[in-house]
C-alpha cells in the first residue's frame, strides 16, 4: 500500500538532500536534489503537475531521472521511495546520549555558506536552522587569508552583511515560519602567526559574534603556538576559540595530528578574557580531545557546542557535540548557546561598554 505524502515535491527534494548530508553521503547526490528543488520553487504547481502527467520532468534543466521520480510521487500525494528509504536509514538522533542538552541548545555559533567553502546559499542554511528548532544561527564564513576556502575580503564581508539583513527581513515579512528566529552576523576568523585576527577591527566590530581558529602552521612548536593562541584570546573582539587542536581523526581528508600547545595556559586565558572553548561537533574533528575537554571543564571555561556545518544537513551534527559535553559532565549554563539571543549578544559584545 502506497503511503500518503502531503508536503509537496520541493519539501521532498529538500528533505532528501538534508538526510543525505546528515548521513555524510556523496556531495554530488545532494546537489542533484537541491538543484531540482531550486528549479521547482518558482514554477506554478499546475505547471509542475503538467510535466508529471506528460512525463516531461527530465526536459527541465537540472531535473534528472532520480529527482523526477521523487517529484512525480510527491505531486501525486505519495511518499517518494527514495525519501522513505533515507528516513529509515537515518532515523532519530545521530548518536545516543546528550538529548537533554541538545534540547537546551538555542542555536549554533559556527556554520558556513557558499560564500566561502560551504555548499548551500545563506537562506537555505537559515531555513534549515528554523526547521531544526533553532532560535538563532551565526553565519561564520572564513576570513581572507584562507584562500583555499574562498575567505571573505572586507568588501565581500560587507556585502554579506547586507544579505543577512535581507534574509532576516524576508523571514519577518513572509510568514510566521521564522518568527523569533535571527540569522546573526559572524565570522570564522583565522588566527595569524603572531596571534592577530585576519580581519580589520572595523569589520570585526560590525559583527554579532566571532569564532577564531588556527588553520595554518598547525605543526608550530608548542611555545610559539601557545603565545599565538593566547594573543588572539586577549583580543576583546574574540568570542569563541574554534577547534582548538586542529586535529582530524577520520574522514575523506585523512587524519592530522593535533597541534601542540600549553593547554592549561590557553584555557586559563579563555577564563580570564571570557572566551568560550568550542566543542566542535564534526565527527572527523572531535575537538577538543577528551583529555583537553576535561581540562577546560576543570579550568572553569565556558563552552560553545557548534556544528561547523558546511551544508544544511550538517547542522544536525550538534548531536555529536552534545553527547560529548554530557559525557564530560559540563553543565548547560556554561554552554553559551543555551543562552537566549539577547544574553548571548550582550556577552559577545561586552567590549562595547568598555
Amino acid at each position: 500500500m502506497t503511503q500518503e505524502y502531503a508536503a509537496g515535491p520541493v519539501a521532498a527534494l529538500r528533505r532528501i538532500a538534508f538526510l543525505l548530508e546528515r548521513g555524510r553521503e556523496d556531495t554530488y547526490k545532494v546537489k542533484a536534489f537541491r538543484n531540482a528543488a531550486a528549479i521547482l520553487i518558482p514554477m506554478p504547481p499546475a505547471e509542475v503537475a503538467a510535466h508529471v502527467e506528460a512525463g516531461t520532468l527530465t526536459s527541465l534543466s537540472g531535473v534528472g531521472a532520480s529527482s523526477a521520480k521523487v517529484i512525480t510521487a510527491a505531486v501525486r500525494g505519495e511518499l517518494p521511495e527514495r525519501l522513505a528509504a533515507l528516513e529509515a536509514a537515518h532515523p532519530g538522533p545521530l548518536v545516543p546520549g546528550g538529548r537533554e542538552l541538545r534540547a537546551a541548545l538555542k542555536g549554533d555559533l559556527h556554520c558556513h555558506s557558499d560564500w566561502s567553502d560551504g555548499g548551500s546559499p545563506i537562506e537555505e542554511m537559515a531555513f534549515t536552522a528554523i526547521e531544526l528548532g533553532h532560535d538563532y544561527l551565526v553565519l561564520t564564513d572564513h576570513s581572507p587569508r584562507l584562500r583555499v576556502a574562498n575567505g571573505l575580503s572586507v568588501a565581500r564581508l560587507q556585502r554579506q552583511l547586507g544579505v543577512i539583513d535581507a534574509v532576516n527581513d524576508h523571514l519577518v515579512s513572509t510568514s510566521s515560519t521564522g518568527e523569533g528566529f535571527r540569522l546573526l552576523k559572524g565570522i570564522e576568523v583565522d588566527i595569524l602567526d603572531d596571534g592577530a585576527l585576519d580581519q580589520t577591527e572595523e569589520m570585526l566590530a560590525k559583527l554579532d559574534l566571532r569564532v577564531a581558529s588556527v588553520h595554518s602552521k598547525l605543526a608550530m612548536d608548542s611555545a610559539p603556538m601557545t603565545k599565538r593562541m593566547v594573543a588572539a584570546i586577549r583580543n576583546p573582539r574574540m568570542n569563541v576559540l574554534g577547534h582548538c587542536t586542529g586535529r582530524l581523526v577520520t574522514g575523506n581528508r585523512g587524519t592530522r595530528k593535533q597541534s601542540q600547545f600549553d593547554a592549561r595556559a590557553v584555557f586559563e586565558a579563555c577564563v580570564e578574557y571570557d572566551v568560550a572553548v568550542e566543542i566542535n561537533s564534526r565527527p572527523e574533528r572531535r575537538d577538543p580531545p577528551t583529555r583537553l575537554l576535561e581540562l577546560a571543564r576543570d579550568t572553569g571555561c565556558l563552552f560553545s557546542i557548534d556544528s561547523d556545518a558546511h551544508a544544511p544537513g550538517q547542522l544536525d551534527f550538534l548531536d555529536h557535540g552534545c553527547a560529548r559535553a554530557e559525557a564530560a559532565g559540563i553543565e548547560p549554563e556554561r554552554i553559551v548557546n543555551t543562552w537566549p539571543a539577547d544574553r548571548l549578544m550582550k556577552w559577545a559584545n561586552r567590549w562595547r561598554d568598555g
